[in-house]
């Protein structure tokens, strides 16, 4: 998602934060994350969506006007292997994913998803939807969708055409302001906008089964910019979630957090089904 709100720093911004957090559901369990390593974030990468692909290598994209694309990032080391800036000028770019060799990413109010080679980020395709663009991930065969509401969508890689939709609950609550996703292993993993929480939702039946607190992982980013001389903003909230299938691990960070960490989660574990799992090549139209 979006700045909407004047720069304040986030030693204002973390009690807000908290607030909101505390005002959604608390019926599913909490979990808190264990960090496994931290590895260096680009401080100008304003996060809209991030997957582990493989290899050590991630896409992430990046939003703002005159600064959204897609890049593909090492993650031991931080550095940008290759980028593309999302086509359309005015457009402020969101989610990303990744399926059959073909990087899908979505812009928030343009209404267009953009279709790149997934190894050399060269424009290969265009799709219009209705509504806002805000998270994406895949489930190995269709992408699925958030716009900023409680309702995930399941759409055609083909076609991006609504094939299912599922609405987010907790204990019989919505729950909006559902912004980037993780499909991990029949749940979708979301950040929730302005919230140091992830809800983990059943894809199934949308009910949320866990809520992951972020909130320690928040303050050591907000420290370790602000000992930088460059403090978070209110703006930098968390955003960014990618599965490592190899050590059952998530990849956590936020926009312009310095710092991306590698956590353990109960219920995340090495070999689920990802939402990078392919099936070959797919022309897109």
């Amino acid at each position: 998602m979006r700045p909407l709100f004047p720069l304040f720093a986030l030693a204002l911004a973390l009690p807000l934060l908290s607030t909101g957090a505390g005002a959604l559901p608390q019926n599913a369990p909490t979990l808190r994350p264990q960090i496994a390593a931290r590895y260096t974030h680009d401080r100008a990468a304003f996060t809209e969506g991030l997957e582990y692909q493989g290899g050590g290598v991630l896409a992430e994209s990046t939003g703002l006007l005159g600064e959204s694309g897609v890049r593909r990032v090492e993650l031991k080391s931080g550095k940008v292997l290759s980028q593309a800036v999302t086509p359309i000028a005015n457009a402020f770019g969101e989610g990303v994913t990744v399926l059959d060799s073909v990087m899908y990413h979505l812009t928030w109010q343009t209404g267009v998803a953009f279709a790149f080679d997934a190894a050399t980020l060269r424009e290969v395709g265009r799709y219009r939807y209705r509504g806002e663009g805000w998270g994406l991930t895949n489930d190995g065969r269709s992408l699925i969708m958030s716009d900023g509401s409680s309702t995930l969508f399941w759409r055609d890689p083909r076609t991006f055409g609504v094939t299912r939709t599922v609405r987010v609950t907790d204990g019989g609550q919505p729950i909006k302001n559902l912004n980037e996703l993780e499909y991990v292993g029949g749940s979708v993993y979301a950040n929730v906008w302005l919230t140091p929480r992830i809800a983990r939702i059943d894809a199934k039946t949308g009910r949320v089964t866990a809520w992951i607190d972020v909130q320690n992982l928040m303050q050591e980013a907000s420290d370790s910019a602000g000992a930088a001389g460059k403090p978070l903003t209110f703006d930098d909230v968390p955003n960014g979630i990618a599965y490592v299938p190899e050590r059952g691990t998530l990849l956590l960070t936020g926009k312009r957090w310095p710092t991306l960490f590698e956590v353990k989660v109960p219920g995340v574990k090495p070999g689920l089904p990802g939402g990078t799992q392919g099936r070959g090549s797919r022309r897109v139209h």
